[in-house]
Parts: C-alpha cells; sequence; structure tokens
C-alpha cells in the first residue's frame, strides 16, 4: 500500500467514469497497454481485484468501489491544495532610502491590508540609490532621486518641502523658519563650523542646492539616515532633508526646521522595467489613490 501513487489513482477513476480502458485511456492522454499495466500495478499493489473485467464495459468490484471513494476524496484534496497554493502570492517588497511617503505612509500601508489580505507588504529600507530595485531585494520602491537608466519605470508623485535638520541646542533649532543663507552663515560663524552632512547613495541634500558664495565650506558623507540622525544629533554636523524625512524619523537631539526659500525635491515610484511582482501595477495604483488623497 506505501507504493500507491497518485496516478494510479487517478487511473481507477478515469475507468470508474469511462467505462472502457480504451476511453479511459484517451481521457487521460495515455495509450491502452499503458493503462492496463497501471491498473494490474494498483491491483498488485492492493493485493485485491479492483475491476471486473467479465465484459466489454469495466465495472469495480467492491474493493474496487470503496478505493475509488477514498481515491476520489485525496484526489479532490490535492486539487484544493494545489489551487489554494497558486493563489498564494509571496509578499511584495516595497524598498524606501530615507522615507516612505511621509505622513501618507501609515494610510497607504493601511488600505493595501484592508484591500489585499493575502498579499503581505513588507517595507524594507535599503541603503542604495534604488532602494533594492538594482540588486531584486524589491519589487518598487519610493525613491527622492531618479533612478538613471532604462531598467526602470519612474513616474513623479509629488514634491516636498525641504527642512532642516539642526542638532536641538543650536539657536537656529528654536526658529520656526530659516532661510538657505542663514544655515551657512549661522553655522559656519566662528565657534560653530558645522559642515553638511551628506548621504552620497540616497539623500538629495547637495552644496549645489545654494547660490555660489553661499555654500557651505565643508561637507562630510555618511551611509544612511541613521548615522546622518546621530551625527548631527551629537553637534557633528547640519542637514538638509525634506519633509517625509522629518514626519517619519523623530530624533531626541535632532530638531527639523523648515528651510522656506530652499527648492522642494520630488518623491518618484520606480518599479523594474519587467516588474518582479504581479501586483506591481495594482500597488502603484494603490500608491497614486493614496497621494492623490
Amino acid at each position: 500500500m506505501d507504493d500507491v501513487e497518485l496516478r494510479h489513482l487517478r487511473a481507477l477513476d478515469a475507468v470508474a467514469e469511462a467505462g472502457t480502458v480504451t476511453a479511459a485511456a484517451a481521457r487521460l492522454h495515455m495509450t491502452q497497454p499503458a493503462l492496463s499495466r497501471t491498473l494490474a500495478q494498483l491491483e498488485s499493489r492492493v493485493g485485491v481485484r479492483l475491476v471486473d473485467r467479465s465484459s466489454r464495459h469495466l465495472a469495480l468490484t467492491s474493493a474496487g468501489t470503496t478505493l475509488l471513494g477514498h481515491g476520489r476524496a485525496i484526489l479532490a484534496r490535492l486539487d484544493a491544495a494545489l489551487a489554494d497554493t497558486r493563489t498564494v502570492v509571496r509578499p511584495l517588497r516595497l524598498g524606501y532610502t530615507c522615507a516612505v511617503l511621509g505622513r501618507q505612509t501609515v494610510p497607504l500601508l493601511r488600505s493595501w491590508r484592508r484591500t489585499h489580505p493575502r498579499v503581505p507588504l513588507d517595507v524594507v529600507r535599503q541603503d542604495n540609490s534604488t532602494a533594492g530595485l538594482a540588486t531584486g531585494d524589491t519589487d518598487v520602491a519610493v525613491l527622492r532621486t531618479r533612478p538613471a537608466g532604462p531598467l526602470f519605470h519612474t513616474e513623479a508623485l509629488y514634491t516636498e518641502d525641504r527642512v532642516a535638520a539642526l542638532p536641538d541646542d543650536h539657536p537656529l533649532a528654536d526658529r520656526e523658519t530659516v532661510l538657505m543663507a542663514e544655515l551657512t552663515a549661522r553655522l559656519a560663524a566662528p565657534g560653530s563650523d558645522l559642515p553638511l552632512a551628506l548621504c552620497p547613495d540616497t539623500g538629495t541634500a547637495a552644496p549645489e542646492l545654494w547660490p555660489p558664495g553661499q555654500r557651505p565650506a565643508r561637507t562630510v558623507e555618511v551611509g544612511n539616515v541613521d548615522q546622518w540622525l546621530n551625527l548631527i544629533a551629537t553637534g557633528g554636523a547640519f542637514g538638509l532633508g525634506t519633509s517625509g524625512t522629518a514626519q517619519s524619523f523623530g530624533h531626541p537631539g535632532v530638531r527639523f526646521v523648515p528651510v522656506r526659500d530652499a527648492p522642494a525635491a520630488t518623491v518618484y515610484l520606480a518599479r523594474p522595467a519587467h516588474p518582479t511582482h504581479p501586483l506591481t501595477e495594482e500597488f502603484a495604483a494603490a500608491v497614486r489613490e493614496t497621494v492623490s488623497a
């Protein structure tokens, strides 16, 4: 009995349905001799006769009918299991570098969970320029720099205001707003010579955002947003970020102050030109709907 296989049960079922070996073989896309051998193997392994061959129209014996009932239940359970398996989709992986959609992140995640309960959404921070798209670690990404090349499809979602990230004990940290020129003039003053902290792979800040003659005298590079925040909090630098970063990351030693004359930053939605997840476009539509709302 340990050697009974699914093909044996399907053969018995086909014979019971078709009534002849010839018709059953055609239904299973087998030759008649092959089906006869399969039935003989099943009877040998079970140890009893299952099919009455005394007439042209085959009929199952009492043992055959019993096995057929159990066999059909087994085949039905298997078919159901395979159907369920095919409907299960792996999580969709959303990559980001420093922030997702700011305050709109939670509404997006809740909406996706509500409308796609069987497709989990994994939100993954990746500290590289494509937030994991180029390495295949993510399926779609929210970026604040546009990835170059034909490998990605990128669309602009909206723009964000800029904020200065300052040590919370700096005099400018108590201001409601600041100007670009004030950042470099006050932060580069004697005794407060702070460099501009940059994330080369993932950040949007650069000295070129300032007019010539007002640019930061020094810069320092960090690897990710955590290092950026820690350096600023300890008084080692100042930063220029976006409102999305301020909304997504709180730090006890950092104050975010709006910069009212800084150029806005664009938020992009990017995914591979050849999607790596079947629901990529549905997710893109969900992002657009959240943003428009």
